[in-house]
């Protein structure tokens, strides 16, 4: 190993000092590379594995590699969906020459590419792209170079909620003005367009597919997000219910209203509205609350809604209403666990536990409605072990074919 490398990792991870640093990353020969699905990189990107854990390595210029760890560290430090940075390698090779670096992330576990799911999830990708740019928008973040090659995507109860991957071109402000905003919007349109004429070019795309208008309609369900999480309201005095249905609005596109601007008008018979902090993460920061299990938005959603069922079934039974805490640990130990035990351990890196709940409750719901009778959830979790997830592909580590 070269006398010249300066290795920082963060505790909780391998040293990596088994691997061949004194080599440059694409000639490395090392048993511990392994072919992971991926989009397309400007730089030399390899991956490798330590046990069931898979990280990515990315070989750039010494600053970059130093500045995007401390730019993923500050994004993963607000709770905002990014790759978790690991450490950096540092190196100078023999000669002389400019220092090179290596910055080592985390492999996001069940998370897939675009390209793998863009045939017949194109518009709910896209969606999840556009929920991404606004909350890291939100934060002050300027990406700069999005593209749906530099996020990744995991399921989300039928959505996607998309991960920031490269933050090499990203800036961290207190507040973005609308000009940078509509500047980082035209340059991931372009991209996008770019990235599937690529595919389409490669017959990874059907050929019916518009990549233009594809890419266009990014922009504009991004503009129609961000009018909806940011515009101002006027509400008559009287009207509280509209104030409660755009809150309810803003709830159901996954994010939560912290504050309301209420400002009376000079007639004194209008209010306005506008909210002045919006987080995304409402449903799942209330699950995680009551059980503990941290999982994506639209998953906290599904599993909020069955113990609010399960609530109202134990209120029946034992005549009277329990404390809300009190039925999310009954329902936790109770339902949730035991119904995802009933999944063999060969067929669980199919999908990740919350996404298994959420397919076997809408499994049983078509096993209910075909039976005309409520079944329950172990018969609905036995028959969709049995004839559903074995025709499942392998999504936890996702390889390359």
């Amino acid at each position: 190993m070269s006398a010249e490398l300066q290795l920082v990792v963060r505790s909780g991870h391998p040293d990596f000092l088994d691997l061949p640093w004194a080599e440059p990353l694409e000639e490395w020969r090392s048993e511990r590379i392994v072919r992971m699905a991926r989009g397309i990189s400007r730089h030399v990107v390899r991956f490798v594995a330590y046990d069931d854990r898979v990280y990515a390595l990315k070989e750039t210029e010494a600053g970059a590699a130093e500045r995007e760890y401390r730019l993923l560290l500050a994004l993963r430090e607000e709770r905002l969906p990014a790759v978790d940075p690991v450490g950096v390698a540092r190196w100078r090779r023999e000669g002389g020459g400019p220092d090179r670096a290596t910055l080592i992330t985390r492999y996001l576990d069940y998370s897939l590419p675009y390209h793998y799911l863009l045939a017949r999830r194109g518009d709910r990708l896209l969606d999840g792209g556009v929920v991404l740019m606004a909350r890291l928008h939100l934060e002050g973040f300027y990406w700069g170079d999005f593209s749906l090659s530099n996020a990744l995507f995991r399921r989300d109860a039928g959505a996607f909620i998309a991960y920031l991957v490269d933050a090499e071109t990203g800036e961290l402000r207190p507040s973005l003005s609308d000009a940078l905003r509509a500047n980082d919007i035209e340059v991931a349109v372009e991209n996008i367009a770019g990235g599937l004429v690529d595919l389409q070019a490669s017959g990874r795309v059907e050929e019916g597919l518009d990549p233009f208008a594809l890419a266009e309609s990014f922009g504009e369900r991004y503009r129609a997000l961000w009018l909806e999480l940011t515009r101002e309201d006027e509400v008559g005095a009287d009207e509280q219910w509209r104030i409660t249905r755009r809150m309810e609005r803003l709830n159901a596109l996954g994010f939560d209203v912290q504050e309301l601007a209420l400002v009376r008008s000079a007639d004194g018979e209008r209010l306005r509205m506008r909210p002045t902090l919006v987080e995304e993460g409402h449903h799942c920061r209330a699950l995680e609350s009551r059980t503990g299990l941290r999982v994506q938005e639209n998953q906290a959603r599904r599993l909020l809604n069955d113990i609010a069922a399960y609530g109202a079934w134990l209120e029946h039974h034992e005549g009277a209403a329990l404390p809300e805490a009190v039925v999310a640990s009954r329902w936790l130990l109770t339902v949730y666990e035991p119904t995802i035990a009933r999944v063999p351990p060969g067929l669980r890196s199919r999908r990740e536990p919350p996404e298994l709940f959420h397919e076997m409750l809408r499994h049983r719901d078509r096993l209910s409605e075909e039976a005309g009778h409520q079944v329950g959830n172990d018969a609905a979790m036995d028959s969709y072990v049995a004839s559903v997830l074995p025709g499942l592909p392998e999504e936890r580590l996702l390889r390359e074919d």
